[in-house]
């Protein structure tokens, strides 16, 4: 084919979140930024990778990349330093204890359950059940009594499992594993 009638295309990907932390606290009110960097941002650099001639114009919004930056070095602070990370529901993973007030449960839970249902959470049977009972604590909170702190062990180790990106959730074996525990994930499993 000549180059008059080849079709040249450039991908131009824009990247934006917008500010999630407290401004005051520092504290992030909602885990966009970090849940799209590990499912959304990974894979399409490992789809820009697997085509060395490809070409994209990836910009990123300040604010993202302020943002990532802040998650990358709270990461690095608890790693090496033993501090804590200032999104709820990624400490939630180091927690030794869950929450125990009733309350607190529903609200991780139903955080545990801001996903695309049908992307996310279906494909996966064990998260697909995990939700469906949280589904149905919403209508009898009462009941949140009797759900111990296994169920949401695998609730928060499912919720980040699926917003992996796929190229992550297919070639790492620790992911793997995860995957084929499918339940009863232990603190050692969600750090």
């Amino acid at each position: 084919m000549s180059d008059k009638k080849r079709l040249r295309v450039v991908l131009c990907w824009h990247m934006h979140q917008p500010e999630y932390r407290d401004l005051i606290s520092g504290e992030y009110q909602l885990p966009w930024t970090y849940l799209h960097a590990i499912k959304d941002y990974v894979d399409m650099a490992a789809h820009l990778e697997s085509v060395p001639e490809a070409q994209a114009v990836v910009n990123f919004a300040p604010v993202l990349l302020d943002q990532l930056n802040d998650y990358a070095n709270q990461l690095h602070g608890y790693l090496n330093d033993a501090t804590s990370l200032r999104d709820p529901l990624l400490a939630a993973l180091d927690e030794p204890a869950l929450p125990v007030r009733r309350e607190q449960r529903l609200d991780l839970m139903k955080a545990c359950l801001r996903a695309n249902k049908e992307r996310l959470i279906d494909p996966y049977p064990a998260y697909k059940r995990l939700a469906e009972i949280t589904e149905w604590l919403d209508d009898k909170p009462d009941a949140i009594m009797y759900m111990g702190e296994q169920f949401l062990s695998d609730l928060l180790v499912w919720y980040h499992l699926a917003w992996l990106g796929e190229t992550v959730r297919r070639h790492d074996a620790r992911v793997e594993r995860l995957m084929g525990k499918g339940t009863g994930f232990s603190l050692h499993d969600r750090r």
